[in-house]
Parts: C-alpha cells; sequence; structure tokens
C-alpha cells in the first residue's frame, strides 16, 4: 500500500479506533501489527451492510411466519443473565424478543444488579407488558456463570436460548430454529450464524458466516458463540456453566453439551447481533484477557474428558487456539511420490524431507511413471534400496489414481504421505505433526498448508462447489496472511485437502476402496476425501504443517482434444457420484459465500 493510502486511512480513523490500534500494535510489534493492518484496509469484494440489507427477512416474509401454524408448539426459553444494562440496551434487547415471529418463547432474565432501581424499574414494565416476560432479582452479582445458571433455572422450555443482556435476536431467529428443530427433532444443540453491530445500532459488520457443526474448528476458537439453543435436559446434564469458566463460560458449556447431544445442529443465517462497545469483547478482545486462559482450560478440559492426550497453546490472535496431538505410537510412515523424469524437483524434494524430517520410522515408496530421460533412471539406480528409498515401477498410461493405489499397495507403513515430487517440506517435524493428528481414532485424512515459490497460498483446504466441482481455499493470498477469521491459519475439519501432500490411516484407506481410477488426472483427491467422510471419518487440515508446492511441473497441459475430453468425462463423474453435496452446498463451508472466489467472500 502506498504512503498516501496509509496516511488517508489514518485520518478517517475515530480517535477510539487509534487507541484500538495502538493496543494492537502493543500486542502484535510492528511486523506483525502492519499485516494485520493491510488485512484489515482490504476492501471487502461484496459489501456486508448493502448485503445486509438486501437478504435480511422483510416484513412480508415475517408476516407468513407469524401466521405459521405448528405442528409441535416447542417452548423455548431465552435465558439472560443480566448485570448493570444500560436501559437502552436492554430495553433493546427485550424489544427484540417480543418482536419474534415465533410464539412459543418466554424470556427468563436474571438481574445480578439488585442495586440498580432503573433496571427494576424497565424490567417491572416489560413483564407487565408480556406474560412471557419473566425476571427475577439476584440477591448479589455472582458472576457471569452463576448468573447464567440463574437464568436457566428459570426455564420452563424444551429448549434453552442464550443471549446476551446487550446483544440482539433477529425477528425470525427463534421461527428458523424452530423450524429446523421440526426437521430434526433428534438435535441436541443448534446454534445459528451471526453478525456484530455497533452501539447505536446503525450498522452492521463482520459476519460470521459458519460451517456444520465442526470439531476441528471449535478446538480452534469458538466458532459456535452466539446463537446457541440447547435441549434444556442436555443443559442440565451437561451441569450448567461452571464459574472457574467465566469469560469463557459458554465454550466450556459448547464442549459439553456437544459431547451430550446425538447432532450438532446449524442454521446458516444472520440470526444474532453482537453488540460492541469499547467494553465489549466483540470490539476489544484485550478487555478481558483472562477469558483467554479460561478457554485453553475449556479446551483441555475437553480433550481430557475425550481421552484425547494434546497440548494446548494460544495463539497470537486473541480467541485462537492451536492443539497438538503427540505421536501415540512410532508407526512406520510410507511417503508414495510418484515420478517421471525431472531429476532435479524430485531430488529437491527428497533432500527437503531428509533435511527437515526429525521422525525416522519412514520409508519412501518412489512410483516410476513412463519417464524417457537416461539420467532418471540412473538417479533411480544411485537411490534405490538406501537412505529407506525403494522404486517401484508403474509401466501403464499416466493415471494418478492407480499410480498412488499401486504404489500404496507397495507400501509397509500403517500411515501412508502421499506425496507430489514437486512439493519441498518447510517444517520440522511435519511428520510428526501429521502422524499425531491421524492417529486419532476419528481421523481419515490430513492435509497440509501449501505455498507457491513467490509465497503465496496455493492450498489451504477444498471446498466442494467452488469453480463447479471443488477449489482450494485462499489461493493466492500472501503467506502472511491468515484470512476470513483466521481460517487459513486454524486446524479445522474439511470436506478435502488435496494428494498433494496428504497423510491417510491405511484402514481408512482400505474402507474407501482407494482412489477412484476412472478420475484419472483431476478430482481424484477431492473424491477420496468425500469417500473417507461417507465412511465415517474426518479430513482434518492441518496448517502447522507447510510446505513449498512447484505446481505439477511433470503432468503438462490439459491441451489436447484427448486431454480435454477426459477431463470432461471426469467433471461428470463428480457430478454424478456427488450430486447431494454439490445440491446442498459444503458442509464445510457456508451456503452464503461465493462459489467463484477463494477467500471467503460474500455470495453476490
Amino acid at each position: 500500500m502506498s504512503g498516501n493510502k496509509w496516511i488517508s486511512y489514518i485520518k478517517k480513523m475515530q480517535p477510539y479506533n487509534i487507541r484500538k490500534g495502538l493496543r494492537y500494535l502493543r500486542h502484535f510489534g510492528v511486523k506483525e501489527f502492519l499485516v494485520k493492518l493491510s488485512e484489515r484496509m482490504e476492501p471487502e469484494e461484496v459489501p456486508y451492510g448493502p448485503w445486509y440489507e438486501k437478504y435480511r427477512a422483510k416484513e412480508p416474509e415475517l408476516e407468513r411466519q407469524r401466521k405459521k401454524r405448528w405442528k409441535e408448539k416447542r417452548l423455548i426459553s431465552i435465558v439472560v443473565p443480566a448485570y448493570r444494562t444500560p436501559e437502552a440496551y436492554l430495553r433493546q434487547m427485550m424489544d427484540s424478543v417480543l418482536a419474534q415471529t415465533y410464539p412459543y418463547w418466554e424470556l427468563c432474565i436474571a438481574n445480578g444488579s439488585p442495586e440498580d432501581e432503573k433496571m427494576r424499574t424497565v424490567l417491572e414494565e416489560y413483564a407487565g407488558r408480556d406474560t412471557r416476560i419473566r425476571w427475577k432479582a439476584l440477591a448479589e452479582n455472582g458472576g457471569i456463570a452463576a448468573n447464567s445458571n440463574a437464568a436457566l433455572e428459570m426455564a420452563a422450555g424444551e429448549y434453552a436460548a442464550l443471549l446476551d443482556h446487550d446483544d440482539l435476536l433477529a425477528p425470525n431467529a427463534l421461527y428458523e430454529i424452530a423450524a429446523y428443530l421440526e426437521r430434526h427433532p433428534q438435535a441436541g444443540m443448534v446454534y445459528t450464524d451471526e453478525d456484530k453491530v455497533t452501539a447505536d445500532l446503525k450498522e452492521h459488520f463482520q459476519p460470521n458466516l459458519k460451517p456444520d457443526f465442526n470439531p476441528d474448528l471449535l478446538r480452534s476458537n469458538n466458532y459456535i458463540c452466539h446463537l446457541l439453543v440447547v435441549r434444556r435436559d442436555v443443559a442440565q446434564r451437561a451441569g450448567g456453566f461452571r464459574q472457574e469458566y467465566d469469560g469463557a463460560q459458554d465454550y466450556d458449556f459448547i464442549f459439553r453439551c456437544a459431547e451430550l447431544s446425538e447432532q450438532v445442529g446449524h442454521v446458516p443465517e444472520i440470526l444474532y447481533h453482537w453488540r460492541t462497545h469499547a467494553a465489549s469483547t466483540a470490539d476489544n478482545p484485550m478487555s478481558k484477557m483472562y477469558a483467554y486462559e479460561a478457554g485453553k482450560r475449556a479446551i483441555q478440559d475437553h480433550l481430557k474428558r475425550q481421552g484425547v492426550p494434546a497440548e494446548v497453546t494460544l495463539k497470537k490472535d486473541l480467541g485462537f487456539y492451536r492443539v497438538a496431538y503427540p505421536v501415540r505410537e512410532a508407526s512406520l510412515i510410507s511417503i508414495v511420490i510418484p515420478n517421471k523424469d525431472e531429476r532435479e524437483t524430485l531430488e529437491k524434494c527428497l533432500r527437503s524431507i531428509r533435511e527437515k524430517s526429525t521422525y525416522s520410522n519412514y520409508e519412501i515408496i518412489l512410483v516410476e511413471n513412463n519417464s524417457t530421460k537416461q539420467e532418471t533412471f540412473d538417479y533411480y539406480k544411485s537411490i534405490d534400496g538406501k537412505d529407506r528409498v525403494r522404486v517401484v515401477y508403474w509401466d501403464k498410461e499416466f493415471n494418478y489414481s492407480a499410480i498412488n493405489n499401486f504404489g500404496i499397495r507397495q507400501a509397509k507403513g500403517d500411515y501412508i504421505i502421499c506425496l507430489n515430487n514437486d512439493i519441498e517440506v518447510i517444517t520440522p517435524g511435519w511428520m510428526e505433526e501429521l502422524l499425531g493428528t491421524c492417529q486419532r481414532s476419528e481421523a481419515g485424512v490430513v492435509g497440509a498448508r501449501l505455498y507457491y515459490p513467490d509465497d503465496t497460498i496455493q492450498h489451504a483446504g477444498i471446498v466442494v462447489g467452488i469453480g463447479g466441482i471443488a477449489g482450494s481455499l485462499f489461493v493466492g493470498m500472501k503467506r502472511s496472511h491468515s484470512g476470513y477469521l483466521h481460517k487459513a491459519a486454524l486446524m479445522q475439519d474439511l470436506s478435502a485437502v488435496t494428494a498433494a501432500c496428504m497423510m491417510v490411516k491405511r484402514s481408512a484407506w482400505e474402507e474407501a476402496g482407494g482412489f477412484e481410477e476412472k478420475l484419472a488426472v483431476a478430482f481424484n483427491d477431492v473424491d477420496f476425501c468425500l469417500k473417507i467422510r461417507e465412511a465415517g471419518y474426518l479430513v482434518i487440515y492441518d496448517p502447522y504443517v507447510e510446505m513449498y508446492h512447484y505446481e505439477s511441473k511433470t503432468r503438462g497441459a490439459e491441451d489436447t482434444r484427448e486431454k480435454v475430453h477426459r477431463f470432461q468425462e471426469e467433471i461428470e463423474y463428480m457430478r454424478g457420484r456427488w450430486t447431494e453435496i454439490l445440491r446442498k452446498g459444503d458442509p464445510c463451508y457456508n451456503k452464503n459465500l461465493s462459489l467463484s472466489k477463494w477467500n471467503y467472500s460474500l455470495k453476490g
């Protein structure tokens, strides 16, 4: 960015934002602060304010919702812990509940400010206006967890919805929740998308457009947050909120409720508005530093209950965490690398493996496929049988799926790394990182974060539907950037990752039937990952394994009539095999996000 643009940007900043910027500067340091600032200054491709106005439920739709006759009149108890709530915020919160198009609700407010006469007056006024509004004065302020439990104890509904005392519900929030529960009565917990709104309610911004339930993303960040609705018996069995997690009591509560829920549901609509002001965590993450340590403990306790050994650390971005899974057993890892000529490229790949690897129990299976240069075969001869390397020969035409299946069948390891010959390892300890994650019982595949040689992203996971069939996320974004809500830098579950660097559990590979050999060139890794998920395993994106990818140097362009025809056939195969996910949308993405962009832009 030019100096003039920086000056122009700074001139437009309000005094509060300047103070906020200085806090971030002290926290991140100059270099990281400038990276964060440059990310924030990038203009939205589709501005959120106008988009929100376009897509929010309008009066004709709200009126239709009010007239709906419900088969099941599920009572939803909205629980609110209140403490020294400014009168305007308190009224606006209750007005947003009164505006709900779903009629079967009660509002349960536990007031932790018994000395605040103004709050008492307002609460009495609203309770007098509508009998569905109930409140009680607590003897004293017990803290956010205790006050929340007091509000939860007032609830009589089958479900409890959690609402902060200064936030707002969209008028169709409970309607959409009730509609979801009508379709999925087995759900023990349901959450929605959310955004932030300025204190004066004039501007909506920073939408959080969430994936469906994503255990690894939840361990990286409390992405569920608001609006959260929990079946009351689940909340009771979970034990309500725990005071020792004040500041992250909802994070801890979400983990425990998710563990007890048969299904965790997601409504991909902006139905909750999180108000920002100088003291709120929404606008000033540094206002409650203790909350992040509490969040770390919430993750640790969740992992302990699940019997999963792991180390949890805070990331520099507040409210975000890294979970590192130790290697449980030093299993043999087989690295399968298809190759055709390009000796120098292959040599660089093998050298990086030797130089960066700190794990010793591995073998390398080179799958030779129709090389023509004598120097290639001379190189094979010099390395075959040495330094853990074996060379096997595939003498049929190029078929990426068949070559990898052949190589995996020659491999001896219980864990396989599919690796392109044009990969250069960056991360020391990369095999331990992949293996520790892949040894989890629920894991089937673990993928890496890949860069072009110019330090821009080539792969940070794959979304089904992008570009028609599937596409990589954050392509071309600077390596130093973390993307929308830091998703390029967070471990999370995705529908697919690239086989340019992918670890797969052998048992999962066998259960999924290996790579589909009808897909000789394109989408074979996407198809394979979808089969892994279909078999009940997770596909995990691990950004802590970093590689350079010199991008398919050996294959050549799809520029002949035969190759174009084959590519079209592979597209049609994917459309036929994965019709449902292409029609409904990728559950690890969000229906409101663009399928023509790679950076989590809003759908126009």
